[in-house]
Protein backbone atom coordinates (compact mmCIF):
# COMPACT_ATOMS: atom_id res chain seq x y z
CA UNK A 1 0.00 0.00 0.00
CA UNK A 2 2.85 2.41 0.70
CA UNK A 3 4.77 4.36 -1.90
CA UNK A 4 8.24 2.96 -2.37
CA UNK A 5 11.25 3.90 -4.51
CA UNK A 6 11.16 3.42 -8.25
CA UNK A 7 14.47 1.64 -8.67
CA UNK A 8 15.76 2.39 -12.18
CA UNK A 9 12.87 4.62 -13.24
CA UNK A 10 13.69 8.35 -13.45
CA UNK A 11 12.82 10.57 -10.50
CA UNK A 12 9.47 12.33 -10.69
CA UNK A 13 9.65 16.03 -11.48
CA UNK A 14 6.35 17.58 -10.35
CA UNK A 15 6.68 20.27 -13.01
CA UNK A 16 6.74 17.76 -15.86
CA UNK A 17 3.88 15.62 -17.01
CA UNK A 18 5.50 12.21 -16.92
CA UNK A 19 2.56 10.87 -14.97
CA UNK A 20 2.93 7.43 -16.49
CA UNK A 21 6.28 7.14 -14.68
CA UNK A 22 4.89 8.56 -11.44
CA UNK A 23 2.98 6.33 -9.11
CA UNK A 24 0.33 8.74 -7.86
CA UNK A 25 0.21 8.76 -4.08
CA UNK A 26 -2.06 10.31 -1.48
CA UNK A 27 -0.24 12.33 1.17
CA UNK A 28 -1.04 11.80 4.85
CA UNK A 29 -2.23 15.40 5.16
CA UNK A 30 -4.96 14.65 2.62
CA UNK A 31 -6.00 11.62 4.66
CA UNK A 32 -6.13 13.85 7.75
CA UNK A 33 -8.21 16.45 5.89
CA UNK A 34 -10.62 13.76 4.69
CA UNK A 35 -10.92 12.37 8.23
CA UNK A 36 -11.70 15.85 9.58
CA UNK A 37 -14.25 16.34 6.79
CA UNK A 38 -16.05 13.15 7.80
CA UNK A 39 -15.77 13.96 11.53
CA UNK A 40 -17.60 17.22 10.83
CA UNK A 41 -20.10 15.73 8.38
CA UNK A 42 -21.04 12.65 10.43
CA UNK A 43 -20.03 13.17 14.06
CA UNK A 44 -19.96 10.21 16.40
CA UNK A 45 -23.30 9.84 18.20
CA UNK A 46 -21.67 8.56 21.39
CA UNK A 47 -18.10 9.87 21.15
CA UNK A 48 -16.73 6.38 20.46
CA UNK A 49 -18.46 4.91 17.41
CA UNK A 50 -17.07 5.85 14.01
CA UNK A 51 -19.08 6.07 10.82
CA UNK A 52 -18.08 3.71 8.00
CA UNK A 53 -16.26 6.40 5.99
CA UNK A 54 -14.32 7.57 9.01
CA UNK A 55 -13.47 4.00 10.03
CA UNK A 56 -12.14 3.19 6.55
CA UNK A 57 -9.95 6.31 6.44
CA UNK A 58 -8.79 5.85 10.04
CA UNK A 59 -7.55 2.35 9.23
CA UNK A 60 -5.42 3.67 6.35
CA UNK A 61 -4.18 6.55 8.52
CA UNK A 62 -3.25 4.22 11.38
CA UNK A 63 -1.25 1.97 9.05
CA UNK A 64 0.55 4.96 7.58
CA UNK A 65 1.50 6.23 11.03
CA UNK A 66 2.54 2.76 12.22
CA UNK A 67 4.78 2.23 9.19
CA UNK A 68 6.09 5.83 9.21
CA UNK A 69 4.82 6.46 5.69
CA UNK A 70 3.90 9.92 4.41
CA UNK A 71 2.18 8.72 1.25
CA UNK A 72 0.02 5.82 0.22
CA UNK A 73 -0.31 4.39 -3.29
CA UNK A 74 -3.72 5.10 -4.78
CA UNK A 75 -3.72 1.72 -6.54
CA UNK A 76 -3.74 -0.23 -3.28
CA UNK A 77 -6.24 1.99 -1.49
CA UNK A 78 -9.10 0.00 0.11
CA UNK A 79 -12.37 0.59 -1.81
CA UNK A 80 -14.34 2.01 1.15
CA UNK A 81 -11.50 4.37 2.08
CA UNK A 82 -11.16 5.39 -1.58
CA UNK A 83 -14.88 6.21 -1.77
CA UNK A 84 -14.64 8.28 1.44
CA UNK A 85 -11.50 10.05 0.18
CA UNK A 86 -13.16 10.81 -3.17
CA UNK A 87 -16.24 12.22 -1.43
CA UNK A 88 -13.93 14.55 0.51
CA UNK A 89 -11.99 15.40 -2.65
CA UNK A 90 -15.25 16.34 -4.41
CA UNK A 91 -15.88 18.90 -1.64
CA UNK A 92 -12.57 20.70 -2.29
CA UNK A 93 -11.90 23.35 -4.97
CA UNK A 94 -10.94 21.63 -8.22
CA UNK A 95 -8.42 24.10 -9.51
CA UNK A 96 -6.04 26.57 -7.85
CA UNK A 97 -6.66 29.05 -10.70
CA UNK A 98 -7.49 32.61 -9.64
CA UNK A 99 -7.96 33.87 -13.23
CA UNK A 100 -4.54 35.55 -13.41
CA UNK A 101 -2.68 33.13 -15.66
CA UNK A 102 0.81 34.24 -16.51
CA UNK A 103 1.50 31.05 -18.48
CA UNK A 104 -0.63 32.55 -21.26
CA UNK A 105 1.96 35.35 -21.32
CA UNK A 106 4.86 32.90 -21.74
CA UNK A 107 5.84 32.11 -18.13
CA UNK A 108 6.89 28.53 -17.38
CA UNK A 109 5.12 28.79 -14.00
CA UNK A 110 1.91 30.71 -13.39
CA UNK A 111 2.39 33.59 -10.98
CA UNK A 112 -1.30 33.41 -10.05
CA UNK A 113 -1.67 29.78 -9.02
CA UNK A 114 1.87 28.37 -9.03
CA UNK A 115 1.25 25.56 -11.51
CA UNK A 116 3.61 24.81 -14.37
CA UNK A 117 2.56 25.47 -17.96
CA UNK A 118 2.03 21.72 -18.49
CA UNK A 119 -0.01 21.38 -15.29
CA UNK A 120 -2.27 24.24 -16.41
CA UNK A 121 -2.69 22.74 -19.90
CA UNK A 122 -3.32 19.16 -18.81
CA UNK A 123 -5.25 19.85 -15.58
CA UNK A 124 -8.54 18.42 -16.92
CA UNK A 125 -6.81 15.12 -17.79
CA UNK A 126 -5.05 14.74 -14.43
CA UNK A 127 -6.40 12.29 -11.85
CA UNK A 128 -7.66 13.54 -8.47
CA UNK A 129 -4.49 12.22 -6.79
CA UNK A 130 -2.24 13.99 -9.31
CA UNK A 131 -4.20 17.21 -8.77
CA UNK A 132 -3.84 16.91 -4.99
CA UNK A 133 -0.07 16.37 -5.40
CA UNK A 134 0.07 19.60 -7.39
CA UNK A 135 -2.08 21.39 -4.79
CA UNK A 136 0.28 20.18 -2.07
CA UNK A 137 3.37 21.35 -3.95
CA UNK A 138 2.04 24.85 -4.66
CA UNK A 139 0.77 25.17 -1.08
CA UNK A 140 4.14 24.15 0.35
CA UNK A 141 5.97 26.55 -1.99
CA UNK A 142 3.58 29.34 -0.91
CA UNK A 143 4.92 31.68 -3.60
CA UNK A 144 1.92 32.01 -5.92
CA UNK A 145 -0.18 35.14 -5.76
CA UNK A 146 -3.17 33.03 -4.67
CA UNK A 147 -1.49 32.69 -1.27
CA UNK A 148 -0.60 36.35 -0.75
CA UNK A 149 -1.35 39.25 -3.09
CA UNK A 150 -4.66 37.86 -4.37
CA UNK A 151 -5.67 35.62 -1.47
CA UNK A 152 -9.14 37.18 -1.42
CA UNK A 153 -9.77 35.82 -4.94
CA UNK A 154 -8.90 32.34 -3.73
CA UNK A 155 -11.29 32.71 -0.77
CA UNK A 156 -14.07 33.89 -3.10
CA UNK A 157 -13.62 30.76 -5.22
CA UNK A 158 -13.98 28.40 -2.23
CA UNK A 159 -17.36 26.77 -1.76
CA UNK A 160 -19.52 28.30 0.95
CA UNK A 161 -20.23 25.94 3.82
CA UNK A 162 -23.96 25.59 4.47
CA UNK A 163 -25.17 26.91 7.79
CA UNK A 164 -26.35 24.46 10.41
CA UNK A 165 -29.89 25.74 9.97
CA UNK A 166 -30.26 26.49 13.66
CA UNK A 167 -31.18 30.18 13.65
CA UNK A 168 -31.69 30.17 17.43
CA UNK A 169 -28.06 29.21 18.08
CA UNK A 170 -25.88 31.71 19.92
CA UNK A 171 -23.66 33.75 17.63
CA UNK A 172 -20.00 32.81 17.59
CA UNK A 173 -18.00 34.23 20.52
CA UNK A 174 -15.64 37.03 19.52
CA UNK A 175 -13.10 37.90 22.25
CA UNK A 176 -12.41 41.27 20.61
CA UNK A 177 -16.06 42.31 20.70
CA UNK A 178 -17.15 43.59 24.12
CA UNK A 179 -20.78 42.67 23.37
CA UNK A 180 -19.75 39.01 23.24
CA UNK A 181 -18.75 39.24 26.91
CA UNK A 182 -22.22 40.33 28.04
CA UNK A 183 -24.50 37.61 29.45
Amino acid sequence: MALRGFGTLPDYDPRSLHFSLFMAAIHITDIEAAINHWREKTPSPDGVTLGPELRALAEVYALMVFHHEEEVDERGFPPKAWAAWMAWYDSTPDTPCIAICSTSQGDDECKGCGRSFDEVQFWPAMSPVEKRATWRRITMEDSAWRFNRYAERAREAEPVKPSSGNSDADPEFDPDNEQSWAP
